[in-house]
């Protein structure tokens, strides 16, 4: 099975080469910038000329939005706006254009409604001090030195790891793995290196391939399984909350960049700015790993996993929660169960996000019209079942994938779906007295369209 996958590593750069990384990202946002000032220009002689009443005929000639448009003017200028481009490796200017290719196509597919989801505004300049600097490589020498302490990057020269490649090294050695391209980017204040590499990777079987298991994500806990074991929330973020104000308060006290007035930061903000940011990245670093070891224990255990497909956006406007819904990462441990569940030979199986999973009682099927989220115990008035919501939960997903087959190819279902997930069992009914006989009971109304996966009744 051939996957494309990436290999991040620290770097430990000299002063020249870190001076000589940044001349790339530079040429980087000097290449875009140029392109998308031309692009502008004209579109706004375009539009001038359209009022003016000319001709489609007669406007002045569109700019191509594609790479290779955009790579074929900047060649025929590069001499006279960028002098010094042979001091750089064509592909720093070759990825400022590449990022506003894929720019310009993203604003258009939103605007024709090709691209789902948020409209996408129109690519803006990159300003050097509010831009992330990276550059990446396609061509030329990019591999790992045999000590696996090094590697090689065009016009970069030999660059020192903080960390072995011996993963990556070892697949290259054994021919199962070709590296396409490497990316070389600054993120809290330290370079980083990825090399997105196309891997021959064996197939593999869980653990368990038929076992089954609902996973329901929360704040309480980040995970609880339906076998019974939660997953603690380790609240990487709280627990730096003391430090992260501290720093804060110790960065508004130095004399910062003002735009208004041009003022340049001094060199103690930006000390104060760079301790700042690694505070920050240490966060991220440690609710990744968390993640990782979670989603992989799972993805090698079990054949069958069921998660929700939980609008998370929607849930950060709670004022009082999106704090905590944003430090434990919903979307990043469904992303990683996804394509780790592929690898490991599993079936991944998402119910729609009007699943009541919580509100439906895990033992007789009722489902309650309304669950308050200070209520953490599910109590059914109809078989009078208490357990833990969260495992009440879990337990309902478990069951959801005996009930329901998912209909499409591999381990992740079709997308687009026009059903809803349907429930079985009762269903609790806010009913006007006088309207209803006693004991009757309804059916579940519909509740919305599915948003991931056809799911249909198995036989």
């Amino acid at each position: 099975m051939k996957t494309i996958q990436a290999y991040r590593f620290a770097l430990d750069l000299t002063p020249r080469q870190h001076r000589n990384m940044l001349a790339h990202a530079g040429a980087a946002r000097v290449a875009h910038n140029w392109a998308l000032a031309r692009v502008k220009a004209v579109m706004g002689q375009r539009a001038a000329e359209r009022s003016y009443g000319v001709p489609d005929e007669l406007l002045t000639p569109a700019v191509s939005w594609s790479l290779a448009g955009l790579r074929k003017m900047w060649n025929a200028v590069k001499p006279e706006v960028a002098p010094w481009w042979g001091e750089v490796s064509k592909e720093a200017f070759n990825t400022g254009l590449d990022a506003l290719a894929r720019g310009l196509r993203n604003w258009a597919d939103s605007r024709t409604g090709k691209r789902a989801g948020r409209a996408i505004g129109f690519p803006g300049f990159k300003a050097r001090r509010r831009t992330t600097p990276s550059v990446r490589f396609t061509t030329g020498a990019i591999r790992v030195e045999p000590d696996r302490k090094h590697v090689v990057l065009p016009r970069m020269g030999r660059l020192k790891l903080h960390e072995s490649a011996r993963k990556l090294a070892r697949r290259l050695e054994a021919g199962t793995a070709r590296i396409l391209s490497a990316t070389v980017r600054r993120d809290g204040g330290r370079w980083h290196v990825s090399f997105t590499v196309e891997v021959d990777r064996a197939e593999r079987t869980p653990a368990r391939p038929g076992a089954t298991v609902g996973v329901d994500v929360g704040i309480k806990h980040l995970a609880v399984l339906s076998t019974g074991d939660p997953v603690p929330n380790p609240r990487h973020l709280a627990a730096a909350q003391t430090r992260l104000r501290a720093l804060g308060r110790a960065l508004s006290r130095k004399a910062g960049p003002d735009r208004r007035t041009g003022q340049r930061p001094s060199q103690r903000w930006q000390r104060a700015a760079a301790r700042l940011g690694r505070a920050h990245a240490r966060v991220t670093h440690l609710r990744r790993d968390t993640i990782h070891k979670l989603t992989s224990k799972l993805a090698a255990t079990y054949g069958t996993m069921v998660i929700e497909d939980l609008n998370v956006a929607g849930m950060l406007t709670n004022r009082r929660l999106a704090r905590h819904i944003a430090d434990a990462g919903f979307a990043e441990l469904r992303r990683q169960l996804a394509y780790k569940i592929s690898w490991n030979g599993g079936r991944l199986v998402v119910a729609d996000r009007w699943y009541p999973s919580s509100k439906t009682c895990s033992a007789c099927g009722t489902v309650k019209t309304k669950l308050g989220l200070s209520e953490r115990e599910y109590r059914c008035e109809a078989c009078g079942l208490v357990l833990d919501r969260d495992r009440n939960a879990a337990l309902n997903l478990a069951a959801l994938a005996a009930l329901f087959d998912t209909a499409g190819s591999g381990s992740v279902a079709a997308r687009g779906a026009d059903q809803k997930t349907r429930v079985c069992g009762q269903v609790a009914v806010k009913r006007e007295p006088g309207t209803t006989s006693v004991g009757q009971t309804g059916t579940v109304p519909p509740q919305g369209r599915t948003t991931d996966h056809v799911l249909t009744k198995a036989h």
